[in-house]
């Protein structure tokens, strides 16, 4: 694992020091990349990731941000997982869908029948548990294929986000047990549609060139082919 020292006076030591950094940058993967910098991994110490301590873990500390809500989590980078702020989740979300809503994407039948059969399951249910959403959307031995794929493309296309991880109940007694399990919802029941309807009015080249803007403000080493990448 990158990282810093433990004394390193730019270490990010906390969560809440985590969420400024990337309200700060408006974009943030998880683990590092070609962009040097430009990950959770390359500001924290390296010591403590999966020890499953809230007060040190990063891994840890992804399930604290995503429970919070002050950020939207997903995986959002080429399959791999991140973060990306509250103000700009609904201009990245104009580039990525580039204007469609998702049943203006079906409509145009750009958007598969697997992935229509897992988005049709939150108009009525503004969060699912990864394990529900599989069964009631019809994956599994006898139904369709590749449910970890689709629903990480959904989230690659701005659909579908992590909302939380939470511990299965068991029915006799309600108690947990196992391990915390992406809870998945839709970004619109977290910002509200009205925040995606104004986003929606500005022409998705324009979005692009305001995050590409923020992007080269806050990682001036990287590339216009790299950052240009984390759009696609």
């Amino acid at each position: 694992m990158r990282g810093l020292d433990w004394d390193n006076p730019w270490r990010i030591r906390t969560p809440q020091e985590l969420l400024n950094y990337i309200n700060q940058t408006g974009f943030l993967p998880l683990f590092a990349n070609e962009i040097p910098g430009f990950s959770v991994e390359e500001h924290v110490s390296p010591l403590f990731w999966w020890t499953d301590d809230p007060e040190q873990d990063p891994w840890k500390w992804r399930e604290i941000l995503a429970h919070s809500g002050k950020v939207i989590y997903g995986k959002f980078y080429n399959g791999r997982a991140g973060f990306v702020s509250r103000e700009w989740f609904p201009v990245f979300a104009n580039v990525r869908r580039d204007g469609y809503d998702f049943e203006a994407y079906w409509d145009d039948e750009l958007a598969t029948n697997r992935e229509k059969k897992i988005m049709d399951r939150f108009t009525g249910s503004e969060e699912l548990y990864s394990f529900e959403l599989k069964k009631l959307a019809g994956f599994g031995k006898e139904g369709e294929k590749n449910f970890e794929g689709t629903v990480t493309g959904l989230q690659h296309k701005t659909y579908l986000v992590v909302r939380d991880f939470r511990r299965r109940h068991r029915k006799k007694d309600n108690e947990e047990f196992g391990w915390p399990i992406s809870v998945y919802c839709t970004p619109e029941s977290l910002l509200g549609q009205e925040a995606f309807d104004k986003a929606y009015e500005e022409d998705p080249q324009v979005s692009t060139q305001r995050i590409l803007m923020q992007l080269r403000k806050e990682f001036p080493g990287a590339s216009r082919e790299q950052l240009e990448s984390i759009l696609k």
